[in-house]
């Protein structure tokens, strides 16, 4: 019984191809919507974890100037840190693995014929180990370079591209300014990460050469702080301000000229943004699912409409109500299915274009492809019932009289 209702379901359907089509369509574009909304969120998560981790969990960075993150507060004018101040946090080296003194400024550097605007950065071999970042050619700075400022830099992935291209920038002399530098190595590409537009678009310097030629002070801007494992971020975090304010001479009650941006609670904004987003789309995708359902309601109703006379005829001559229900309410859910079958497809081949597109990874979660065909069969029976039960109500002489 169940076989021919299925088969007169599939004769029904196939009778008005066209319409049954663009019934359909409301589902393929919502399913279609929510697998890859739901795919590039995932996609766009694991994203946000690969570059949580190359910010690294027990990094602290200690800047000049009040956090204005989230348009709090507002820069103020700040003494910078000196020397003195990085060798007082250095006295915490049992809590500590690398404390790096970081200065920058842009500038364009030049190379023959290409030149290109990067981040000058001063800074010794502890910023390599801080950021977790490793060469993908030559080597970093020697002891001798970096106590002399020798005129050497290692170059992001983005630099050696703009300026070598194909070829190799390692051995060759920039120019940062009017300066002459060697470059010595390249650092492995790490992308666009959650805090700046680049990282690879760097050119790092021994720090005391930096000052000197480049910046003209020995002022240093920022502190990047590495703790060591099993020793409590956020802890170290309010020792090292508590530091700063006593070195600074700030008095209590006064606001602070400095802060210290605790990585974890970055990330942790970060996932948090990444997730809120990712449910918020999926959830306006989800509304043309509900669009898509009233759409199959309607076609199914018109289709109850036109074949009132067929389904009177039947009646007459045997068939049951609950076997006209039952194939009516089959077509509906033939539609959300097969509308959902066609929506997962389009959905996964939509969300792998754009995570290409963004350079994320494509990530296929399974649940989401069952979830998909679970919604289209109670689409399919939930906005199916209504037209059912209406031809099912129909009597026979009724349905004739009607026609």
């Amino acid at each position: 019984m169940a076989y021919e209702i299925l088969l007169l379901a599939v004769s029904a359907l196939q009778r008005n191809a066209l319409r049954s089509a663009l019934a359909a369509l409301g589902i393929v574009i919502g399913v279609s919507a929510v697998v890859a909304m739901v795919t590039i969120g995932r996609g766009s998560n694991a994203k946000v974890k690969e570059q949580i981790d190359q910010l690294g969990m027990q990094l602290l960075t200690l800047r000049v100037g009040q956090d204005t993150r989230g348009g709090k507060g507002a820069q103020i004018e700040a003494k910078p840190f000196t020397r003195a101040d990085v060798e007082a946090i250095r006295l915490f080296r049992r809590e500590l693995q690398v404390v790096a003194p970081v200065a920058s400024q842009p500038a364009r550097v030049v190379l023959r014929q290409a030149n290109w605007v990067a981040d000058i950065t001063g800074a010794d071999n502890d910023f390599f180990v801080a950021k977790q970042w490793s060469l993908a050619a030559g080597r970093h700075f020697s002891g001798h370079e970096m106590q002399a400022g020798k005129n050497v830099c290692i170059v992001g992935a983005t630099i050696h591209q703009r300026l070598a291209g194909g070829g190799t920038a390692v051995g060759e002399t920039i120019r940062v300014r009017m300066l002459p530098c060697e470059v010595i190595g390249v650092l492995r590409k790490r992308g666009q990460s959650g805090l700046s537009q680049d990282d690879d678009n760097i050119v790092v310097m021994p720090l005391a050469g930096y000052q000197r030629t480049i910046q003209g002070n020995v002022d240093i801007q920022s502190v990047i702080v590495l703790v060591r494992h099993g020793v409590d971020p956020s802890g170290m975090k309010k020792r090292i301000e508590e530091l700063m304010r006593e070195r600074r001479g700030i008095a209590a009650g006064q606001a602070d000229n400095f802060h210290v941006l605790e990585m974890r609670q970055v990330a942790e904004a970060m996932a948090s943004t990444s997730r809120t987003l990712t449910a918020l789309l999926t959830a306006i995708a989800a509304i043309s699912l509900l669009v898509g359902g009233v759409g199959i309601m309607n076609i199914m109703l018109v289709s109850v409409a036109d074949r009132t006379a067929e389904t009177g005829i039947r009646l007459a001559i045997g068939a049951l109500p609950s076997q006209i229900k039952a194939e009516v309410l089959a077509e509906g859910v033939l539609l959300a299915v097969g509308g959902g079958l066609a929506g997962i497809v389009a959905g996964l081949i939509l969300a792998a274009v754009v995570c290409f597109w963004l350079q994320t990874p494509l990530v296929v979660d399974p649940a989401t492809v069952v979830i998909a065909v679970a919604a289209s069969c109670a689409i399919g029976i939930l906005f199916g019932y209504m037209p059912a039960a209406r031809a099912a109500q129909l009597g026979p002489i009724e349905a004739l009289s009607r026609e």
